[in-house]
């Protein structure tokens, strides 16, 4: 049993007709740790047809016998092993080859897994109202969510959890970072938290899980400019937005603050939708690079109600895949500054493969760039002006991000 065919005839296995779930969210391995509406991200599910009968490749220099030998002394050696789960011995060969990888946003998902991750984007769920990921090897707070307990406890952009209930998250994943945050409303998680811009001690926050449904959007009428914010990407945002579209028509003002700070994402065709209330039709919203020279553009739909508005947009560290997308077509084909901070740089795209009997394989399949072909992913989008939001800032309730914006927008 030394090539893949055997290999392929000793687990027993056919390989399916594969289907994906295209997460046009974006946000790859970025997690919610149990908040959102995630009915809001039920992703789209396609059939590949042309993957069922398709032969794999069988490189002279992979060599499966090394597999076999392993897998032969622990079934013939390992002491207890009259108690050996061989199914999840096959779980764990997956796994060992997705995260070979070395793709943080790549992951292999058992039965279990793969049902409490299809939860994540399908229901509602309990826990604190914070977007999680892994940068530079650290899990990071990417955005406390608007009205959430995360926020309330004062959890920011950019935090780093350094412990869970006194565990240090060091080399934790992801998934198990969400199952450690998670938990039933009304019980607590407590975090230690590094911020790198802070050199005091680090800080002990405990955070009280709740439900939490998140609002899409806002919209006010300040100083003589329409103020919008936009707090997630979900498929309802198109339908609201127009909502405000109309208040920003009977406004009587051509000004607009386009608020994506602490957004973290969600639907490509949702940001798509929004991009083409500001872009004439066909203009390049977004590119989809697969790889190898091969690439989708998404164009504006050309709603275009405001393409003669002024326009500045509020960026910051929480603003993420979807939000980068929208705020980089309109400053590649607006000119349209960005206020405030540096993005996040989560611009990946990944697939959820149904593989066998309830398991699944989440795979990074591609990349965004904006229209001028500039890279999101790792390196964010950098604003035209830079304001920052300070922790005296915040303890004072000032927000001289929004001030700038607004002094900003009435010149132009």
């Amino acid at each position: 049993m030394d090539n893949f065919d055997d290999f392929s005839n000793k687990l027993k296995t056919q390989r399916p007709l594969w289907k994906t779930v295209v997460f046009i969210i974006a946000i790859g391995g970025i997690f919610f740790a149990g908040f959102f509406t995630a009915r809001n991200y039920f992703p789209e599910r396609i059939v590949y047809t042309g993957i069922a009968n398709k032969e794999l490749g069988k490189p002279a220099e992979v060599d499966f016998s090394l597999f076999w030998n392993a897998f032969e002394a622990i079934e013939n050696r390992y002491v207890d092993r009259d108690s050996l789960d061989y199914q999840m011995l096959v779980y764990g060969a997956v796994d060992g080859l997705v995260k070979a990888l070395g793709d943080p946003y790549s992951n292999f998902f058992t039965p279990t897994s793969t049902k409490q991750f299809l939860e994540e984007v399908s229901g509602t769920f309990e826990g604190i109202g914070a977007e999680i990921d892994i940068r530079d090897g650290t899990l990071t707070i990417v955005a406390p969510l608007k009205g959430a307990p995360a926020a309330d406890a004062g959890l920011r952009p950019g935090d780093q959890v350094i412990k869970i209930n006194g565990q240090s998250t060091a080399g934790i994943t992801l998934e198990e970072a969400v199952k450690k945050i998670r938990g039933p409303r009304g019980t607590t998680v407590n975090l230690t938290i590094r911020r790198v811009d802070d050199f005091s001690e680090d800080l002990e926050i405990q955070v009280k899980r709740a439900v939490i449904n998140i609002p899409v959007a806002h919209y006010e009428f300040k100083e003589g400019v329409n103020h919008v914010q936009l707090f997630q990407f979900s498929e309802t945002l198109p339908f609201e937005f127009r909502k405000i579209v109309f208040q920003i028509l009977a406004s009587g003002s051509d000004k607009i603050v386009l608020d994506l700070r602490n957004n973290p994402g969600g639907f490509l065709e949702a940001s798509v939708d929004i991009a083409s209330f500001f872009l004439a039709k066909d203009e390049p919203v977004v590119i989809e690079d697969l790889g190898n020279g091969e690439q989708n553009v998404f164009r504006s739909k050309g709603h275009s109600q405001l393409i003669d508005f002024k326009i500045v947009v509020l960026v910051n560290e929480g603003s993420a895949s979807a939000s980068e997308i929208l705020a980089g077509a309109l400053r590649d084909i607006r000119g349209i500054k960005l206020i405030g901070t540096k993005t996040f740089g989560k611009g990946s795209v990944q697939e959820l493969v149904d593989l066998k009997e309830g398991t699944s394989l989440k795979l990074t399949i591609a990349n965004w760039l904006t229209p001028n072909k500039n890279l999101i992913s790792n390196k964010g989008l950098e604003p035209d002006i830079s304001v920052e939001l300070t922790n005296e800032d915040i303890e004072a309730g000032k927000d001289p991000q929004l001030e700038k914006a607004l002094e900003i927008v009435k010149g132009l």
